[in-house]
């Protein structure tokens, strides 16, 4: 399975993931003149060598009309840029997702599916900034610098996944720093408002390092692309990339991309149940298509004795952290129960993928499932199923017809 790792030690920016990513392509180089084509309004990106605390790894500098986003502020998006004239009056800069979404469909040279993916974090983005700032999404407006800043980070890391195109992307544990930022709005907590809110779900911490490490754009771009946070993986690593970022601390400022093969997966998941003894069997089993509908990963019941000598069901359903508030939810408000267990458990899964057999009876699907040293192939019992309803044989017989028509080709 193609693993792409991302550690984030030192938080995550939209620059510095961009860069990371950058260093695992054969031909970094071409990739920026090819970023430069793409005809993002204003914008030039150029590659930097940078070195942060004696480790080498590439800045990429991204200028807006020949000036880049200003140091020291946070890269909170809601602002408006505001130009005062001569005269003294004031002009407000400002697009709303909208105006984005025309930029990056109308105009920029893009396959359609990276278009979906900048959309799509820049979604996120609006929805954490309306949550921060008491707004709905199309109240949202992005301040002029920072819109094509933003943009031009966001379009970047979904361009470079578009070319690496991992099998799963497996994130550290993010370090958010501490202390306060400076924005246009004025002074802001660490992680700023839109950060914590797009973070929620996402194992984080602090420490002593004084400043904002993860922004928004890295916060969304991690929280769109990542498909598990937790502790690297076994793997063999072919290529690393370092993404350096403009400021120095007293640990190397930059995320670290490591990119390879793992066998198989295994990761955390948080394991959510209940006991319930007041439930219908139709109830409960609605109940468990909202959960599944909520994001959980598996849902299922088991009999059991409660006090008073009741039989119940002990109802499970097992979730990443991402989708814990959602299951949770779609518990309470599907189920009779008044509490919720949670635990942690780890989960060893085989890499799968889907092929597709073109039979004499229509398609067939099989799952392929593979990893620490077993495979194991399984014709999909739906497709079985109709093979069987319309030949009037079980679905036993349909299974040794695709099985023996194969044998012939």
């Amino acid at each position: 399975m193609k693993t792409l790792y991302l550690d984030c030690g030192m938080g995550a920016a939209g620059d510095m993931l961009a860069a990371a990513l950058l260093e695992l392509l054969p031909d970094p180089d071409g990739f920026v003149e090819e970023l430069n084509g793409l005809g993002i309004p204003g914008v030039r990106f150029e590659k930097e060598t940078a070195v942060k605390c004696g480790i080498t790894g590439t800045h990429l500098k991204v200028t807006v009309n020949g000036a880049e986003e200003g140091d020291g502020l946070s890269h909170e998006h809601v602002h408006e840029h505001v130009h005062e004239h001569a005269d003294g009056s004031k002009h407000h800069h400002h697009s709303s997702l909208h105006d984005i979404e025309h930029i990056v469909r109308g105009h920029l040279c893009l396959p359609t599916s990276v278009q979906d993916h900048v959309m799509a974090v820049y979604g996120l983005i609006a929805k954490a900034e309306g949550a921060a700032h008491g707004m709905s999404v199309t109240e949202i407006h992005f301040h002029e610098v920072g819109t094509m800043d933003a943009v031009a980070d966001i379009t970047a890391v979904c361009l470079l996944m578009d070319r690496l195109r991992p099998d799963q992307v497996i994130a550290s544990p993010v370090h958010v720093g501490s202390g306060q930022v400076r924005c246009a709005h004025g002074i802001l907590p660490v992680p700023a408002p839109a950060t914590a809110y797009l973070l929620k779900g996402v194992p984080v911490y602090g420490g002593s390092i004084r400043g904002e490490l993860c922004t928004p754009t890295g916060a969304a771009l991690l929280k769109h692309f990542v498909t598990r946070f937790g502790e690297m993986p076994v793997m063999e690593t072919e290529r690393i990339g370092y993404g350096m970022g403009k400021k120095d601390f007293e640990a190397a400022n930059c995320v670290r991309a490591m990119l390879g093969r793992s066998e198989g997966s295994a990761d955390e998941v948080l394991e959510l149940s209940c006991n319930i003894d007041d439930m219908t069997g139709e109830a409960a089993g609605f109940a468990m298509e909202q959960i599944f509908a909520a994001g959980a990963l598996d849902v299922y019941t088991v009999p059991i004795g409660m006090k008073k000598s009741r039989p119940g069901i002990l109802l499970r359903a097992l979730c990443h952290g991402t989708e814990k508030e959602a299951v949770i939810r779609a518990m309470f408000g599907h189920t009779s129960t008044i509490g919720i267990r949670e635990c942690r458990v780890g989960r060893y899964v085989l890499e799968r993928r889907m092929e597709t057999l073109h039979t004499p009876w229509g398609e067939v699907r099989r799952k392929i499932s593979a990893g620490y040293g077993t495979e194991r192939k399984k014709l999909e019992a739906e497709d079985l199923c109709r093979i069987a309803r319309e030949k009037g044989v079980g679905m036993e017989e349909a299974r040794r017809l695709v099985e023996e028509w194969e044998k012939t080709k």
